[in-house]
């Protein structure tokens, strides 16, 4: 691979866009990078809890305290402020907002190629959909 294959210009989303087959491949990306980075941040946070309590290791009593619904993050400031502070579980958390926020993204950018190809009926549809997700995470927050 080139160097300039590696690096994308900026207008490369809406190059994508432009192309017959851009749109398809531009949200296939999108879905594999965040499922893969979801993965990833996963992997770092259950690394990093085993590391911070080699503990866990031998005793299940300590493992079992480890799933307790009052242990852990809750809010996003303890997520984001555990995520600083390499706590395992933060960024578990963190990956799982990651794996949340993928198929949002998905449906903005569905709205956004429906909106270039100028389709009125998936436009509306999508932002339908768009809406009720966003209006779902701040009913979800205020609980």
């Amino acid at each position: 691979m080139s160097e300039q294959s590696l690096t994308p210009s900026p207008r490369a989303v809406p190059d994508a866009l432009a192309r017959e087959d851009g749109p398809e491949l531009l949200i296939s990306n999108v879905l594999r990078l965040g499922v893969t980075l979801c993965l990833a941040l996963v992997t770092v946070g259950i690394a990093l809890t085993f590391l911070h309590h080699p503990d866990y290791f031998f005793s299940g009593q300590a493992l079992q305290g480890l799933t307790a619904p009052d242990h852990g993050p809750h809010v996003l400031s303890d997520v984001f402020g555990g995520a600083v502070d390499a706590r395992g579980q933060a960024f578990v958390m963190v990956g799982l907002l990651v794996l949340m926020a993928t198929p949002v993204l998905r449906v903005a950018l569905s709205l956004l190629v429906f909106g270039r190809q100028r389709d009125l009926t998936f436009v509306t549809v999508t932002f339908v959909v768009l809406s009720l997700l966003l209006v779902s995470f701040v009913w979800g927050g205020v609980e």
